[in-house]
């Protein structure tokens, strides 16, 4: 049998996910949210700002990275949760209609805690990095 969870865990293993953010997603996850911001809502209000129109919420972003350490997870086997975010940033706007690519890769494996360590970045079609956090993955020892 080969070997799955944390003992498939390896540095520099890699998943990704590109999807263009549509104004149904913004507008969904407003009303899920509750976070009716005029950064997300009111292309009028957003239009006389140094943005000039909407921007997605950051929290979707988040999400996305979400699917990506999901996809991790699935790549690897065995059961694992998400033990959380760190240094989660916002670096530039990503606007309605912009195409994101979000990119997971492992930077650490600790046997020992059942635990990975990853570096997540969202880059929109120039390259650009947009968001970035740490992400830890915690293997349960149990399967699902």
């Amino acid at each position: 049998m080969a070997e799955q969870g944390i003992a498939a865990a390896t540095v520099g293993r890699e998943v990704a996910f590109t999807k263009t953010v549509g104004e149904s997603d913004v507008y969904l996850f407003a009303g899920i949210t509750g976070d009716l911001s005029p950064n997300h809502v009111d292309e009028s209000a957003m239009s006389k700002t140094r943005y000039g129109r909407r921007i997605a919420h950051g929290a979707l972003l988040v999400g996305f990275m979400s699917n990506t350490s999901t996809q991790m997870i699935s790549a690897l086997g065995g059961a694992a949760v998400s033990y959380g975010y760190n240094r989660v940033r916002f670096i530039a706007p990503v606007f309605i209609g912009d195409t994101i690519t979000v990119t997971y890769t492992i930077r650490e494996v600790d046997r020992d805690a059942a635990k990975t360590y990853a570096d997540v970045n969202v880059r929109n079609v120039d390259g650009a990095v947009v968001a970035a956090a740490e992400h830890i993955l915690y293997f349960l020892a149990e399967a699902l």
